[in-house]
């Protein structure tokens, strides 16, 4: 399976010639050169993590993918049938077994909702918890997608997250409200939160692949 980050929050997983794709949001150019498409997560209703265009873009070329998210989204994704998906639900969209946890979106401010919100477990070894530090207890996590830079995130927290993960390796995602000096000094407090439990971090860039 190949992982490419993309811009900010989004995704590619590739596997067997079928593609799955996270968050496609506002921060995040086009996506292109796409093979088959079986399934999309939006793991929370917010414009960063989804936008109308991505959405209608990817659906008009892969009308058969499947779009799944907590009730959140299939309220706010009225001109598109999603699929709703609990904590504790797993699905199968093509080579892909997907596994949700968590249920509800880092707190911003108290004078803001808190909001639906999934991380999604990935052929039980990628991890991304949306925006969130649920953890997927029990998980021997072999690669984390780990927010690194948000409005609700403080980095004392989110290496905590790591911490409690304990990936075979992570790299940081949700990075494009950060400075190129503030994404190098959080990359760096989250290398060294993956390497206390023996990990590797990686500083992919938006376009950059990984394989498991």
């Amino acid at each position: 399976m190949r992982v490419t980050k993309h811009e900010h929050a989004c995704l590619r997983l590739e596997s067997e010639g079928r593609t799955l794709i996270i968050d496609p949001g506002a921060f995040t150019l086009p996506l292109h050169d796409l093979d088959k498409v079986v399934a999309i997560v939006l793991t929370h209703e917010h414009p960063d993590h989804w936008t109308p265009e991505h959405l209608d873009r990817l659906l008009t070329a892969f009308p058969d993918a499947v779009v799944y998210g907590p009730e959140g989204v299939a309220t706010a994704v009225a001109e598109h049938p999603v699929t709703v998906v609990s904590p504790g639900d797993t699905v199968t969209a093509g080579p892909f077994t997907l596994s949700f946890y968590g249920g509800t979106h880092n707190v911003i401010h108290e004078s803001i909702p808190t909001i639906d919100n999934l991380g999604v477990l990935v052929n039980g070894e990628f991890y991304y918890p949306g925006d969130s530090y649920a953890v997927p207890e029990g998980v021997e996590v072999g690669l984390l997608a780990a927010p690194i830079g948000a409005p609700w995130l403080k980095i004392g927290e989110a290496i905590d997250f790591v911490l409690a993960v304990g990936p075979r390796r992570a790299f940081g995602t949700h990075e494009m409200t950060l400075s190129r000096v503030g994404l190098d000094m959080h990359r760096a407090r989250l290398t060294w939160a993956t390497e206390q439990g023996g990990g590797e971090f990686l500083s992919l860039e938006p376009g950059e692949s990984t394989d498991l």
